[in-house]
């Protein structure tokens, strides 16, 4: 069997605001935990109407407070655009008000556009090629292993707690792969955005973990898309909003989450409906049957026994139920 999270990046349904995203968001985690799910992740992005999860920490301090048991994480915070020391910080104050449930994602991209990540680091210009040493700092930040000749030697990170955030590195694949392990931090792989390099990624992890404070063995984690429903045919349609979103986000639009009847009526090109099918491969749609195979298919070859999965889908209640269709066919 395998383990759930929930990977939210709160995504704006067309006739919704971002007060009644960020609402559901919040219910949506009391549910999972009651559901059983392992963890629950929220993105970051910047400078969009689409999605509304901007920052990570603080859905994750309103969530944590709210539940009791499931992990809260970031999935994940841009660490090129900020200062290591005060990501660790931030999350060792989370670690401190939830013990054990506090889970830090980073990831190596940009955020956004130039300007935004321009105006994210108040106009200072940030080298993606800086991200491996950031990473070492986070690192050694959490678990207060700051090397003696570092030029931040002998700073504490504060507060001052026993127990430290679990590190995650994103990435859709080798390089990414290869920078967790050598962390000794936990992996997760982004399907759902590239669904062609997971499996060399995840051996490549395997194959170069280092054991660390963090994680004392490899730790894994698939993100995709899925959309469970009561048949195929159902499952499908519900489908649809997500295919036309994804379809305009490719495409640049800063879109919200159409409704199933727009979706229908779009006059979709040839060259959007080979689009669509391309995007399929990063999803897993179906009645409960199907979808139970095709995850356990994909746990088996990448050797993975957690699945983080995000559901886009337009209507709310629909979402919640595929949730909690996946918890009943795994948890």
């Amino acid at each position: 069997m395998i383990d759930l999270s929930i990977l939210d990046q709160a995504p704006v349904s067309k006739g919704n605001g971002p007060h009644e995203t960020l609402r559901n968001s919040a219910e949506l985690a009391r549910l999972s935990e009651g559901w059983g799910y392992k963890r629950y992740w929220f993105a970051e992005h910047h400078g969009t109407r689409g999605l509304a999860s901007v920052s990570p920490e603080i859905m994750m301090a309103h969530t944590a407070a709210a539940t009791t048991s499931i992990r809260i994480g970031s999935g994940g915070v841009l660490l090129p655009q900020y200062s290591p020391y005060k990501v660790a910080e931030t999350f060792r104050q989370l670690e401190a008000l939830h013990p054990n449930r506090i889970d830090l994602g980073v990831g190596r991209s940009p955020g956004g556009t130039t300007k935004i990540r321009l105006a994210l680091t108040d106009g200072v210009k940030k080298s993606m090629t800086e991200f491996n040493r950031q990473l070492q700092d986070l690192s050694s930040f959490l678990t207060d292993s700051i090397p003696a000749d570092h030029d931040y030697a002998g700073i504490k990170t504060a507060p001052l707690i026993e127990t430290a955030p679990q590190l995650w590195v994103l990435g859709l694949g080798e390089n990414s792969a290869r920078r967790a392990a050598q962390q000794g931090a936990g992996y997760v792989f982004g399907h759902f955005i590239n669904p062609e390099r997971g499996e060399k990624a995840f051996q490549i992890y395997r194959d170069h973990f280092r054991a660390s404070a963090h994680f004392s063995a490899p730790a894994s984690l698939c993100a995709i898309f899925v959309v469970c429903a009561a048949t195929d045919e159902k499952a499908e349609e519900l489908a649809l909003s997500q295919d036309l979103w994804l379809l305009r986000v490719g495409k640049g639009a800063d879109s919200r989450v159409p409704s199933v009847e727009e979706a229908k009526a779009y006059p979709y090109s040839p060259e959007d409906r080979k689009q669509i099918e391309e995007n399929r491969k990063r999803m897993v749609i179906g009645s409960p049957a199907a979808v139970r195979r095709r995850l356990l298919e994909l746990s088996d070859r990448y050797q993975t026994k957690e699945m983080m999965v995000l559901c886009n889908v337009f209507d709310f209640e629909a979402k919640k139920e595929s949730y909690e269709r996946l918890a009943d066919l795994f948890l």
